[in-house]
């Protein structure tokens, strides 16, 4: 059995020479091929990568490639690893693999008494987790009462300077304060050293002074009971259709922008560009849009959905920040009494036992094993339109998992308030053009296009 943690499965063949080759291009006479011929000594490339690197120029360590494999880590890991939007991942998904048998990680505590606490719950969560299953709970949704202590495989690809990124976050940044992430960072950072001496080489001299932190402690933070709408836009671009338009009208036609202002005047002529951006297979224009939008009581399942969308800035607060008495409960439970019983349960001795540890003075780095799947936070995140058309064709398909669903209808209604004339043609693959799931498919094509037309 292999032994919990990160290596690395994959590296670009050619290691640091194109790093090296990239560093030497823009001073060095010679065609691109030449200069890599003239970039073989390991030696003088990682001599020559540390100086680059260190005056500020960091691009030439994209030219290398790092495939990582993480093995059997909390899904505390996963969800820290997965906000690198530079990054590509592959996970073991929730909504399909049973995770009864998957083992969970246990931090350190300070006497055997505590463990047993920790282990025996965290044993009774799993069994909980069966138990749904056994009794037709969709794994979807039995996934809720796994907490964040269970193991988690992923693989994650990357470039040289995102995982240069990457590393700072697990050993400086905000990582650190994780026993397991920061551990995870240096034996990471010893197998790159390895590997590519060049542009991990000089690490800690080059990175003891960074810090991810944001200090807010001026503001003074004050407890509310309003209730919270699930879905709200915190700012977005006015004019948007004829944003979008104008854009496009530069882009394919060069036009001055007097004759643009006399052209999207005419709301019939602005319909018609947009209606022909979105018909294009490389829809740029709809990037010339912008959308910040805050999601409240997104359960922490979900959230991963949201991080999975590359082109966006997201904002998740810190897991640590979770109200552990706040929790999602799916509504295949609301019939089954005693099943909702031991699912409510679960929460409620989870939240005990984790104010018990905070009593007996354990850190963030045990007690963030004690979150739920199915406890919430808020989140927001910036999307132009372009990603959002993406996020709807996927997240208000019927396939979706339900709860990112039903943020995603609620956003959609939503924004065609704002614009109704670009936010009408968005909505599930089937709505905006044909169904890709092949034998996957719902089936119900007709209903919901007629449900999005009247949306």
């Amino acid at each position: 059995m292999n032994k919990n943690g990160v290596y690395i499965i994959g590296l670009s063949n050619v290691d640091e020479k194109v790093c090296a080759a990239s560093g030497r291009i823009s001073t060095q006479a010679g065609t691109a091929l030449e200069i890599f011929e003239r970039s073989q000594d390991k030696e003088k490339n990682a001599n020559l990568i540390s100086k680059v690197t260190a005056s500020g120029h960091t691009s030439t360590v994209e030219h290398i490639f790092f495939n990582l494999a993480f093995e059997n880590v909390s899904v505390v890991v996963e969800q820290f690893m997965i906000e690198f939007r530079l990054a590509s991942f592959t996970v073991k998904s929730r909504r399909y693999v049973d995770f009864s048998d998957s083992g969970y990680y246990v931090p350190e505590f300070k006497n055997e008494e505590d463990k047993e606490l920790y282990c025996n719950h965290m044993n009774s969560l799993f069994s909980l987790y069966g138990t749904l299953c056994e009794n037709g709970v969709a794994k979807e949704d039995a996934r809720f009462v796994l907490p964040y202590c269970f193991f988690s495989n992923f693989y994650c690809s990357l470039g040289g300077r995102e995982l240069v990124n990457v590393l700072r976050a697990m050993i400086y940044g905000r990582g650190r304060k994780i026993k397991e992430i920061y551990e995870l960072g240096l034996s990471l950072l010893g197998k790159c050293k390895e590997v590519a001496p060049g542009v991990f080489g000089d690490f800690e001299n080059k990175n003891q002074k960074y810090s991810d932190e944001i200090d807010l402690s001026f503001i003074k933070k004050e407890e509310s009971n309003n209730i919270k709408p699930s879905v709200e836009i915190i700012s977005y671009s006015e004019n948007a259709e004829k944003t979008v338009a104008a854009c496009a009208l530069v882009e394919k036609l060069n036009l001055d922008s007097e004759q643009i202002g006399k052209i999207i005047s005419d709301e019939e002529t602005t319909k018609r560009v947009i209606n022909s951006v979105l018909a294009s297979s490389r829809p740029r224009a709809l990037e010339s849009v912008n959308y910040s939008i805050r999601f409240n009581n997104v359960s922490l399942s979900t959230l991963t959905h949201f991080a999975r969308h590359r082109i966006q800035g997201l904002q998740v607060p810190a897991l640590s920040d979770c109200n552990r008495e706040k929790y999602i409960i799916p509504p295949c439970l609301a019939e089954n009494k005693e099943l909702l019983e031991k699912y409510v349960e679960a929460f409620e001795k989870t939240a005990k036992l984790y104010s018990l540890f905070c009593e007996k003075g354990y850190s963030e780095s045990e007690t963030v094993y004690l979150l739920l799947s199915g406890n919430v936070l808020d989140i927001c995140t910036t999307m132009n339109g372009r990603e959002l058309l993406l996020f709807m064709k996927l997240r208000s398909c019927n396939r979706a998992q339900w709860e990112i669903r039903a943020l995603a209808v609620e956003l959609l209604k939503m924004l065609r308030k704002k614009s109704p004339v670009l936010f009408n043609h968005y909505g599930p693959s089937c709505y905006c053009g044909n169904c890709p799931e092949g034998k996957l498919t719902c089936g119900k094509a007709k209903e919901i296009k007629e449900f999005f037309s009247n949306l």
